[in-house]
């Protein structure tokens, strides 16, 4: 509950100031008091989606590279292959630091006119919604450690949230280390994408007993 507490409040307080310092932005470094910098405009969208998959492919590398290869990073990253005792562990450390390079590009681009502040705005705001995403999807979606409402019923969702739980039994070298790819990278391993599907069908086949069970209750 607490982390969910957290978790809720730290995404509706980051959202705000997203969307309040996008507009100001745009307001304050208007050559002209009304006009809308296109190309700004242009270049932060391109480089928030940039910056989403960048992450998604940078997670990908540190996760395997820096926290399970690199013993200083593992000590931290096995807290999170390990059985939690309290709402926090300590892998919740990589969410602060990836957080730094996130607020210096968003506070540089924000002060910085033109289209290098654009590009840099872009950037940080597409690594914190990265982040977002990830904290949703992989602390709320697959460890639930807060609940995600609907999104666990779309079946791609099951795909992402059952290629990580195999990435924790260590059944393919750790594969996959990303996430909202990481079925695709599953996928590219023999034998992978046929132990996927098995444990989706046999996740979809529990949770339809367990409708039927409690239908029949009622």
């Amino acid at each position: 509950m607490t982390y969910q507490v957290s978790a809720i409040a730290t995404t509706v307080l980051i959202l705000s100031i997203a969307i309040a310092a996008t507009y100001y932005r745009f307001v304050w470094h208007a050559d002209t008091p009304g006009e809308v910098p296109l190309d700004e405009v242009a270049a932060t969208l391109l480089l928030v989606f940039g910056g989403i998959f960048g992450m998604e492919m940078y997670a990908r590398y540190a996760h395997k590279v820096l926290w399970h290869d690199f013993e200083p990073g593992w000590a931290l990253h096995k807290s999170h292959h390990e059985p939690r005792t309290g709402p926090f562990e300590a892998n919740d450390i990589y969410a602060v630091i990836n957080a730094v390079p996130a607020m210096a590009l968003c506070a540089y681009g924000f002060l910085t006119p033109h289209v290098i502040g654009g590009v840099c705005f872009g950037a940080g705001l597409g690594i914190t919604l990265f982040g977002i995403m990830y904290m949703f999807f992989h602390d709320g979606l697959v460890h639930r450690r807060f609940p995600v409402g609907p999104i666990a019923e779309v079946p791609y969702m099951k795909r992402i949230m059952v290629a990580h739980q195999i990435h924790h039994t260590n059944k393919f070298g750790g594969v996959p280390y990303g996430m909202f790819l990481g079925v695709q990278e599953l996928e590219a391993i023999p034998g992978g994408k046929e132990e996927l599907d098995r444990l989706v069908e046999a996740l979809e086949a529990r949770e339809a007993e367990a409708k039927a069970a409690a239908a029949g209750a009622r």
